[in-house]
């Protein structure tokens, strides 16, 4: 803010530091108390960080030199999925057009590149790749996350069936992880088949006999045997389990790399069923109350903690009745979760771009989970929808925070002064606008630019101009 003399009126043109908004950093700050855990250690047997790295690396040798061929040779602008650009790479790289469509989606989904908007440019996995090992497994991770999308579905299976079996997995894999060696696929099949019957039985749903005609069908247990070979052969793909012939039938087994996978998952789950809060017993609301004391990264861990006790369907569902309430904090720190939960959440996300005071979060989302950097995702906001944005911010912090953080909070508005922002506050119609100018009024040590703000509050309750 500039100076004032104390005989001179609020300048018509008070200037705002313009600085990129970071709407739930500035709301995290109101609450953030940090607190450490002692890291884990994993089971007996598992190779060393350095040993899975090199394992992972291996996974993703092609799709890292397809993105390396793809910056390095032809710049930030090429994507090389199709057309003569996917020829000239299967030639350079000696691959065939087939293994550089794949080896491009799997370097999309372990992050090495990042798309922006119709534009794909190197990411920051790739330029660590040789040098960080944390880096290459959070990578594979994340390759690992979304095996569902390495290899198609089989044609003529229900959607639903289809999910159920992907939130059906994590129970197979976590009985391959405690066998400790390979395990029948009918064994396998056997518990995929249970534990799709409990997701039917948590949703009340009717058996496909008992339902009155018209009803849609419920997906049918026949086909289980066909998804459960289309889970094996995409995990196996990502390279987190081997599938191998055997005298009394097929068998799985999970690589070093899947066993240390599911164990970290699981560990997650513990942490957090041991943690003074127990967020993976709690409802949503009350998880994310819990985690806005802790800072992003141990929150990362909660949320994919509770996410791992639940389906995913319902979870997002949750989040996203949470992100329709009146606390601002838990709106910003819902949608943080549902970054963790990544494309499974896609469609209700786009959903929530007709409700007004959800939109700006979801475009947010939509942005970054279609490769948008963090720090530039904001520029998809109207200026209409930044300043919305802005007060639920300060409605966060003014619930939350102290009031130096929401006088700090006026230098992230988009708006270049003072009379500007006020103008565009009033404009906006969030239900909040009064509460917040009242309270940044009775926080800034300015008299004049707090009577303005006074001012602007009353004019927002009476509807004046």
């Amino acid at each position: 803010m500039t100076s004032r003399k104390p005989d001179e009126p609020l300048a018509r043109n008070s200037r705002l530091r313009l600085v990129r908004p970071r709407a739930l950093a500035t709301a995290r700050r109101a609450v953030t108390t940090r607190r450490t855990r002692p890291a884990p250690r994993p089971p007996e047997g598992t190779p060393p960080r350095a040993e899975l790295a090199r394992q992972a690396r291996h996974v993703l040798a092609d799709a890292v030199r397809i993105a390396r061929w793809a910056a390095v040779e032809h710049g930030a602008d090429t994507a090389p999925r199709t057309g003569p650009v996917q020829e000239r790479a299967a030639a350079a790289l000696d691959l065939t057009p087939g293994q550089i469509r794949a080896g491009w989606d799997r370097a999309r989904l372990a992050g090495l590149v990042e798309l922006h908007g119709d534009t794909a440019r190197p990411g920051w996995r790739l330029h660590a790749w040789d040098r960080d090992d944390s880096a290459v497994l959070r990578g594979w991770v994340a390759l690992f996350d979304a095996w569902s999308l390495v290899h198609p579905a089989p044609e003529g299976v229900a959607t639903s069936a289809v999910a159920e079996v992907v939130e059906a997995v994590p129970q197979v894999l976590s009985l391959l992880q405690l066998s400790q060696g390979p395990v029948l696929v009918p064994a396998l099949l056997d518990l995929l088949g249970q534990r799709v019957e409990e997701l039917r039985e948590e949703r009340c749903e009717v058996p496909a006999a008992e339902q009155a005609p018209g009803t849609a069908d419920v997906p049918s247990p026949d086909g289980l045997p066909a998804l459960l070979d289309w889970a094996l052969d995409g995990l196996a793909a990502v390279g987190a389990l081997t599938l191998d012939p055997g005298p009394d039938g097929r068998h799985a087994t999970l690589t070093p790399l899947g066993n240390w996978a599911v164990w970290v998952k699981l560990e997650q789950i513990c942490v957090a069923a041991q943690s003074p809060a127990g967020n993976i017993e709690q409802s949503a609301e009350d998880m994310l109350r819990g985690c806005a004391r802790l800072t992003p990264g141990p929150a990362r861990d909660e949320y994919r903690a509770w996410l791992a006790a639940r389906t995913l369907s319902s979870a997002v569902s949750e989040l996203l009745a949470v992100a329709r309430g009146e606390d601002a904090l838990l709106r910003g720190l819902a949608f943080e979760a549902l970054r963790v939960v990544g494309a499974p959440a896609e469609a209700e996300v786009r959903a929530a771009v007709a409700e007004p005071s959800l939109r700006p979060y979801a475009l947010l989302w939509l942005a970054e989970y279609e490769g948008a950097d963090p720090d530039e995702a904001q520029e998809v906001l109207t200026r209409e929808e930044s300043t919305w944005l802005w007060v639920d911010t300060a409605a966060a912090v003014a619930d939350h925070g102290e009031s130096e953080l929401l006088v700090r909070h006026l230098d992230s508005a988009v708006q270049g002064t003072v009379p500007a922002l006020l103008d565009e506050v009033r404009a906006v119609g969030h239900p909040r606008t009064v509460q917040v100018l009242v309270a940044l009024a009775a926080a800034h040590p300015d008299p004049a630019l707090a009577k303005a703000v006074r001012r602007a509050a009353f004019q927002v309750h009476t509807g004046g101009a």
